[in-house]
């Protein structure tokens, strides 16, 4: 018990210099210790013979001004138990003054699911069953390339339903669609490769990603069926990074003739397609668009996430490479981290396996649709001449705004209201695009959601200063 008694010996004042009335100097040393937050509430108090001893004073000393402070309520004697600090409010000329309380948040970011979605109970369940049947064997370093039990779950799942074409031997567990990229890119690195296609707007990120790994992104244009590839020719790239079932941060789905367009172009270049399928799970309006890796597996590296899914934290994701790029992808793998957790592998595998998986993601379907529908209801009703595009899946949506706007400046004003959205132009490169917000809504309620959009009808009631300077970009 005495390794969890405070030692007071630096926190108290010398009193054993306190002259001829030391326990007036404990006294108040304690009181005032336990006023400035240096003995915190629930601590133990040393016993008055030890605390005696520690500070040179009597015991019968310490004994007294622990009976003065219990008679203050500074402290709690528990029979049988010590001395105790007791729960001390600050004293009235202390007491901080109350506040106006904090203006409330609305942040409308798109990438983000609802994160009190997350199924806590079934995860734990899956967990508890995953751990006790690892064997002491997957205990130890793990496979670099994962699991082989969460690869062939995977491996089904994919199969089931996005139709990727791979056996468990072909998937390899990630930490996330940022591990797979940056896995696939020191093998491009390795091939004596320089540049990489990205989509133009697209995900920012992934210029600073690739500028890491020693490679430069090719912005590639994309409109309403998905990436240029006319364009894409045109460059000297060999790879590109593609969003096709659901185009970040556009919405738009890849069309049937530019699908098979970009895989020609893989084809006839020896390239290689990097899908990137980040929500294709969750589709509203619209019939499932099946992965462009079971078209063309020899050209495609398919990559996947729980991030958008289930939860950031859990740092689960999977990469299927096309089998020339298989090896080197584990040897990096392994040589990055030497392979991701058994633990929380061996927990989605029991997830997907008792069907956990399929039951968040029906679940999920229908929370995120009516929190679109809501959202599209009050842009219709507080803001009229806002045009949502890219509605038709995923977990953000696209609003073209006025000709003319500004949409950095109408963010800028936004963010003074406490609402967070981001700026369709922060995305684009070389493209020209018009005004526009992408607006998550996978994070607030229904009612929520409402609220944001009638705040920003009234912050955007007088629109002096939102609009571009002519000629502008």
């Amino acid at each position: 018990m005495a390794e969890s008694w405070t030692t007071l010996r630096e926190l108290l004042l010398p009193t054993g210099e306190a002259g001829a009335q030391p326990g007036r100097g404990l006294e108040s040393s304690l009181r005032t210790a336990i006023r400035a937050g240096r003995l915190r509430t629930g601590e133990r108090l040393p016993s008055s013979r030890d605390l005696a001893a520690q500070i040179g004073v009597a015991r019968g000393t310490v004994t007294a001004v622990y009976r003065q402070l219990v008679a203050e309520g500074y402290l709690e004697a528990r029979h049988g138990s010590g001395t105790w600090i007791a729960d001390v409010a600050p004293p009235p000329a202390a007491a901080a003054k109350p506040s106006a309380p904090a203006p409330e948040r609305y942040r409308l970011g798109p990438g983000m699911p609802s994160l009190g979605a997350f199924p806590r109970s079934a995860w734990l369940s899956a967990l508890r069953q995953g751990c006790a049947e690892l064997t002491d064997v997957e205990l130890g370093y793990p496979d670099p390339a994962g699991l082989l039990t969460t690869r062939t779950e995977l491996a089904g799942y994919l199969g089931r339903v996005r139709g990727v074409v791979t056996d468990p031997a072909g998937v390899v567990i990630t930490h996330g669609t940022f591990e797979a990229l940056n896995l696939l890119c020191a093998v491009l690195r390795a091939d004596g490769q320089t540049e990489v296609a990205v989509e133009d707007p697209g995900n920012q990120e992934q210029y600073e990603l690739l500028a890491a790994r020693g490679l430069r992104g090719c912005p590639v244009p994309v409109d309403d069926e998905g990436i240029r590839v006319d364009a894409l020719a045109r460059t000297d790239c060999r790879a590109v990074i593609v969003t096709s079932a659901h185009q970040y941060p556009l919405g738009v789905s890849m069309s049937p003739g530019r699908r098979r367009a970009l895989l020609e172009w893989a084809g006839s270049t020896d390239g290689l397609v990097i899908e990137d399928d980040y929500d294709a799970e969750y589709r509203y309006d619209r019939a499932p668009v099946g992965a462009l890796q079971a078209i063309y597996p020899d050209s495609v590296a398919y990559v996947g996430t729980l991030s958008k899914t289930m939860a950031p934290a859990l740092r689960l994701g999977w990469l299927v490479p096309p089998a020339r790029m298989l090896e080197e992808v584990v040897r990096q793998k392994r040589l990055h981290d030497r392979g991701g957790s058994a633990l929380d592998q061996a927990a989605l595998t029991m997830f997907l396996r008792n069907g956990g998986y399929d039951r968040h993601l029906r679940r999920t379907r229908l929370l995120y649709r009516e929190r679109r529908d809501a959202l599209l209801a009050a842009l219709a009703e507080f803001l009229p001449d806002w045009r949502p595009i890219g509605i038709a899946g995923g977990l953000h949506l696209v609003v073209q705004l006025p000709s003319g706007l500004d949409d950095r400046a109408v963010v800028e004003r936004l963010v003074a209201q406490h609402i967070h959205l981001s700026p369709l132009s922060r995305y684009a490169n070389t493209i020209d695009l018009p005004p526009g917000l992408v607006i998550g809504y996978a994070t607030l309620t229904p009612a929520r959601l409402r609220s944001a959009a009638q705040l920003i009808a009234k912050s955007m009631a007088d629109q002096s200063g939102l609009y571009a300077e002519v000629g502008a970009v």
